[in-house]
């Protein structure tokens, strides 16, 4: 590469490189064509001069038919716009000096794209009156090659760690992975277990869109966010007049999810009075509405989902013992994030990839601190509590990498990280398994403990402690605790 040569020597022979024959020249000739890069030469016309043999291998142009012909037969996107030849003040090299290793593409003479690495300089006399240019060319084709078969490569490796939109890389995950085609490929009720936040919901729809019905309605229902009358209504339908306010007839979830699933959620919060009708549907494959007796037959699989251990339901008289038999079929248990850490890596790919395309930002990742402290936290609200720590940090990081002060307080600060881990639930196990720890007893003391620390959102304490919002409203109740704040009564 010539950079910046200068001198009256140049300025005399520049007369016409072409023509030069003393020893000098042959020797610059000789050396330009072993080199490996794409060598030429321009005069201030932007009128080629040199054009080394490389050049010639480059772009199927010889020397003869370069030589004296313009640059822009080259038709590199990395020039400016304006039609060469041009004057030398129009030139973005001649009014920087300078390019360096700038990517760009040229047109060959056979017509096709060769990606190429750009380095140009501007030679001057001895006044620093540009005589002209030199421009060096080096192919980056396999370099282009070699990062789409890495990046076709790194979408394999990523593809496998997600089963139908669910991430996951350790055995505990894969073996899920493995009780979801088992269950598809059958029609039996499934019954799956797992912490709040973990992906029950999205288990059911793999089972489903896996399965022969996967053209039919996947229909949800959350059985603990609706009083009784309501899960009721919103369940088997009811006819208008059933009672105050129903002032014309209701399809019922089962209804609609005729030849689909139904995805029931929170199952063990259902009331004794649903749950026998939720027992008839299973048994007979048959409904009432509310406020008819006419019998309606749907067609419907069912899958239910509980955080709860539902043995001990039916042991403490709040579930029915023949619809527990009912439902535990096909048990798949999902196991919480923390007995998964090798799946956080995989599933914050997943979350930046996603934020990224909703926010426009081009956040490329975690810092290796920031990445250790999510592998330091036990992750109470397992993969939903992951999601929202990585959209906080979109928030408060504006690119390049997430750092430790992106992330949520309580997750990075060890003394809210110790309490919110040892309020973290255990793993809700299937029925038949003894769970793995045991819950730990709700006192009035760490009650109140909890509600100041989360002034009064008896949500948060419910998702804290693992069980329903009702659970705690009923705790308090028994344990003498105002519903509201101390001096909001």
């Amino acid at each position: 590469m010539i950079d910046g040569v200068r001198g009256s020597a140049v300025g005399r022979e520049w007369r016409g490189m072409a023509e030069l024959t003393d020893k000098g020249a042959l020797e610059l000739a000789t050396i330009l064509d072993t080199m490996a890069d794409g060598v030429f030469v321009v005069d201030t016309k932007g009128i080629v001069r040199r054009w080394n043999r490389a050049m010639e291998r480059l772009t199927g142009y010889t020397e003869a038919e370069a030589v004296g012909q313009p640059c822009s037969l080259l038709r590199c996107d990395g020039c400016p716009e304006n039609a060469c030849p041009f004057g030398v003040m129009e030139c973005h090299l001649y009014k920087s000096g300078t390019v360096d290793h700038a990517e760009a593409r040229i047109h060959r003479k056979n017509g096709g794209i060769m990606p190429v690495m750009k380095t140009a300089r501007v030679m001057a006399d001895a006044q620093g009156n540009p005589i002209g240019a030199v421009e060096t060319l080096t192919d980056i084709s396999s370099l282009r090659r070699l990062q789409s078969e890495v990046l076709q490569l790194r979408r394999a490796v990523e593809d496998r760690f997600e089963f139908h939109d669910i991430v996951g890389r350790s055995p505990a995950m894969r073996e899920v992975f493995s009780l979801i085609e088992l269950a598809a490929a059958s029609q039996v009720i499934v019954l799956i277990y797992g912490e709040t936040g973990t992906g029950k919901e999205l288990v059911a729809k793999a089972i489903h869109h896996l399965s022969d019905r996967k053209a039919g309605p996947f229909v949800t229902v959350n059985c603990a966010a609706l009083s009784e009358s309501l899960l009721e209504s919103e369940l088997f339908g009811h006819v208008r007049g059933a009672f105050t306010g129903a002032i014309k007839d209701h399809v019922g979830r089962f209804e609609s999810a005729h030849q689909g699933t139904i995805f029931l959620d929170e199952i063990g919060e259902v009331s004794p009075l649903v749950q026998v009708k939720l027992l008839r549907v299973i048994q007979e494959r048959t409904l009432e509405r509310v406020g008819e007796s006419t019998l309606r037959t749907v067609d419907v699989r069912i899958i239910a989902a509980t955080h709860r251990n539902l043995l001990e339901r039916v042991r403490e008289g709040l579930f029915r013992e023949d619809l527990y038999y009912r439902l535990k079929v096909f048990p798949i248990a999902v196991p919480p994030l923390r007995d998964r850490k090798e799946d956080i890596e995989p599933l914050v790919r997943r979350f930046v990839r996603q934020f990224n395309a909703r926010t426009g930002k081009g956040i490329t990742g975690l810092t290796a601190d920031a990445m250790r402290i999510l592998m330091d936290y036990c992750w109470p609200g397992n993969v939903r509590e992951l999601e929202h720590a990585i959209e906080h940090a979109f928030v408060t990081c504006p690119k390049g990498l997430i750092g430790p002060f992106d992330l949520p307080v309580e997750i990075r600060r060890v003394e809210l990280k110790r309490a919110l881990c040892s309020d973290a639930a255990p793993e809700p196990a299937p029925a038949d398994t003894p769970p793995t720890r045991r819950r730990k007893t709700v006192t009035r003391d760490r009650l109140l403990a909890m509600l100041q620390r989360y002034e009064w959102n008896k949500a948060e304490v419910a998702r804290r402690l693992g069980v329903d919002r009702t659970s705690v409203w009923r705790k308090m109740k028994a344990l003498g605790i105002s519903l509201e704040p101390p001096g909001e009564e």
